[in-house]
């Protein structure tokens, strides 16, 4: 599978807001700028309690699972794909982030997301994010993220697989359609990144920094430290560049993992 872009979001934030604006129009392109341009008033009043929360987190059917993590486009550091088989379900990992802005602590939830953990955990464990950039910054209200993980620095690159969602999307049924629906991911989530495809997840992920309103189609795989979220608010407040059509652009301070350690 061509993998083209890999984004927080497959919609614009204008699109994201339709359903809290007195507008009958259905949102209409997800990268219009001019649609972009013409909610910038919403955005800055942006009422949260418009949109649904995170599901309960389904309980594990079992202490491990099997994963897969299928051949993709060419990694972008070589790595050795993950283990598949007798994957736990159970407990939590902490990671150390340190970055050229400061550090930024993880803690990772293997019952929110098993398949997740377990391969963010391998390309730590392998050295995959050391000396890698931070490579988007948004600082829109309703979408406050800084996404990191790929070595290219481009927004495309990966570790050479994909795999699936998680959590939030099994908590729903499959075809559900409220799986169209925005709800808010927390300030503190940690999340993984894709381009909107089927088992496009890879090597990207996303701090958010304040609650942020998107699809639950992102998997949730943990949570921000209180210094970790203040190290990435000490980069969001010095903006971006604005060069990415999708929303927001490099960081105006450039940031890069130095080093990522599993606990």
């Amino acid at each position: 599978m061509k993998r083209t872009s890999i984004l927080v979001a497959g919609v614009s934030l204008a699109v994201l807001l339709a359903g809290c604006s007195d507008s009958s129009d259905s949102g209409g392109s997800s990268t219009s700028t001019s649609k972009a341009a013409s909610t910038s008033a919403a955005e800055q009043s942006l009422d949260l309690s418009k949109f649904g929360t995170l599901p309960a987190v389904p309980p594990p059917a079992a202490a491990t699972v099997d994963c897969a993590y299928p051949e993709g486009q060419p990694a972008a550091k070589d790595v050795t794909p993950p283990p598949t088989t007798g994957v736990s379900t159970e407990g939590t990992v902490p990671v150390d982030l340190q970055t050229s802005a400061g550090p930024i602590g993880l803690v990772l939830d293997r019952a929110e997301a098993p398949c997740t953990v377990n391969s963010f955990t391998s390309l730590a464990q392998q050295g995959y994010f050391d000396d890698t950039p931070c490579h988007r910054l948004t600082t829109e209200v309703g979408l406050q993220v800084l996404q990191c993980g790929d070595p290219s620095g481009k927004g495309t690159g990966g570790p050479g697989y994909g795999f699936d969602t998680e959590y939030p999307e099994t908590a729903f049924a499959p075809n559900d359609p409220a799986l169209a629906n925005p709800v808010v991911y927390p300030r503190g989530t940690v999340a993984m990144a894709n381009s909107g495809q089927p088992g496009s997840n890879g090597s990207q992920f996303f701090l958010v920094y304040a609650d942020s309103v998107l699809p639950p189609n992102y998997t949730v795989f943990g949570s921000i430290s209180e210094e970790g979220l203040a190290t990435v608010e000490k980069i969001a407040a010095d903006g971006d560049d604005g060069s990415m059509s999708a929303g927001g652009g490099k960081p105006n301070t450039p940031v890069q993992i130095e080093t990522a350690k599993v606990g």
